[in-house]
């Protein structure tokens, strides 16, 4: 049976499905107004690999995911303040309008990053999930949870025409994070006064008012014109696609508070019951010591990894060998060495797949006891460190390459690190223009002729266009990351 740490009840703990044979699941997805980093990338690993074991046991399993493109504000705490460091004042501004600009269109940007973002899970083996709605695509479902807020007493219209929710209205406030309303401090906005359009500092915005200087991303509804707080998005989106009973809730540890716990509140003030039987979340990514962050300047993107010659899949297998729980401190030596790992199996595998050993060895005892406890590694709450483990152990052993090869195709289904495929040598972005190809051409016979700087401003001159340039013992490499 599937054990998982359940973060609102601290404790490893048993999943037991809502519908008998089917597992429900609820992903928090990407707010796409940027690139997903590697840390962002790690958090969506999550529910794929609890996707993965659950169908590995026979469970049919249904993940909702949603794609936030719009109402994520660059200070979404609800306590108000001014953001922290380039976010430092600018607690009322949407993340995607931001990331536009004035002349932007923010819906066309939201679109080539959702894209970009979908990318990126494929070359990472991330399974898509059975649904992806967006969230300016589910304004009439926020719009029908808010009056039923509204009507129940929940929430309540702000001076500015805003909605707020009651957060004293949800007695079990704080249950995920153990934070308690009588504890939350007030921020302050920058000009120095806490929101007066609020009953209590800890409310938040369900529906914000929009100004007139606002000319995207705006609805007009029955509580006027204006846009949904981030919040109310997921309660909307999971309870359209899922139900009002859901068996697993992922995310990253810092989305535990607030916007898990606001979000539970606003669901459970609607349905009337508990919702979300058990909340799952992914710590955080380290990367040389600090975590990953523009600020700290070591953002990693999938695109940087493609650039220095490694396989994606390597990535998934450096975050597999590190417990979901754990602050994993990521490097690129740690992925290069992940990626020898994963060239070594996928070269063990090819040595010998389609011989008349490896045929026979497929059904073998010793291969269905490796599967067996690298599956109840992955059922002990995702401990997927312990399944490397014991893969590594079978790659030393003496066991005949026909067992090693078997085992771990065996395991691909639970791995998802692509050993069951030749690894992809086109661009994996579709064909590449005639203007690319006619500055790669031109770039290779500048190399050719060992004129380095024409092959450095052609190489920059490519990327402009949103490719990026490998050199390989085999030449270049392409792929297209934009």
């Amino acid at each position: 049976m599937l054990r998982l740490y359940d973060t609102r009840l601290r404790a490893v703990v048993p999943i037991t499905p809502g519908q008998p044979g089917a597992l429900s699941m609820y992903a928090c997805g990407p707010t796409v107004y940027r690139d997903a980093h590697l840390g962002n990338l790690r958090t969506f690993l999550l529910p794929d690999l609890i996707r993965r074991i659950a169908e590995h046991s026979g469970l049919a399993v249904t993940v909702v995911q949603n794609i936030t493109d719009v109402g994520h504000m660059l200070d979404d705490t609800g306590l108000g303040g001014d953001g922290v460091g380039a976010d430092a004042g600018q607690q009322g501004e949407d993340r995607l309008l931001r990331a536009a600009g004035a002349a932007g269109n923010a819906l066309a940007i939201a679109r080539a990053f959702e894209d970009s973002y979908h990318r990126d899970c494929d070359a990472l083996g991330i399974t898509r999930p059975t649904v992806s709605p967006r969230a300016s695509e589910s304004i009439d479902s926020m719009v029908n949870v808010i009056e039923q807020l509204l009507h129940s007493g929940h929430a309540y219209v702000g001076a500015d025409g805003s909605v707020f929710f009651d957060a004293r209205s949800f007695a079990s406030y704080g249950a995920i994070s153990g934070n308690r309303l009588e504890a939350l401090r007030p921020g302050h906005r920058f000009e120095g006064t806490t929101d007066p359009n609020k009953r209590f500092h800890a409310d938040w915005a369900l529906w914000k008012a929009a100004p007139a200087t606002r000319t995207q991303l705006v609805w007009e509804t029955p509580f006027g014109r204006g846009f949904p707080g981030w919040h109310i998005e997921c309660t909307a989106m999971l309870l359209s696609h899922l139900g009002d009973s859901v068996d697993i809730h992922t995310g990253g540890i810092d989305l535990r508070f607030p916007h898990h716990e606001d979000e539970r509140a606003q669901t459970e003030s609607v349905v009337g019951h508990e919702v979300v039987k058990h909340w799952v979340h992914a710590e955080h990514l380290l990367f040389e010591g600090r975590k990953m962050s523009k600020s700290a300047g070591n953002v990693v993107l999938m695109s940087d990894v493609i650039a220095r010659g490694y396989d994606p899949r390597a990535v998934r297998l450096a975050f597999l060998e590190q417990h979901y729980r754990t602050q994993v401190d990521l490097s690129w030596d740690s992925i290069s060495a992940a990626d020898r790992m994963l060239r070594r199996w996928r070269e063990l595998i090819s040595s010998v797949v389609g011989s008349t050993d490896f045929s026979t060895t497929i059904n073998h005892s010793d291969v269905a006891t490796y599967v067996r406890e690298v599956a109840d590694a992955y059922a002990d709450d995702l401990d997927t460190a312990a399944g490397i483990r014991i893969l590594r152990t079978l790659e030393r052993s003496s066991h005949s390459l026909e067992i090693k090869a078997a085992t771990l195709l065996a395991c691909e289904p639970l791995l998802g690190l692509g050993l069951d495929t030749v690894p992809d040598q086109d661009t994996g972005y579709g064909s590449v223009p005639s203007e690319i190809q006619a500055l790669l051409d031109e770039r290779a016979n500048a190399r050719m002729q060992r004129n380095w700087t024409a092959s450095d401003e052609l190489r920059d001159a490519i990327s402009a266009q949103g490719w990026l340039v490998t050199d390989t013992a085999d030449g270049q490499v392409l792929k297209r990351v934009r």
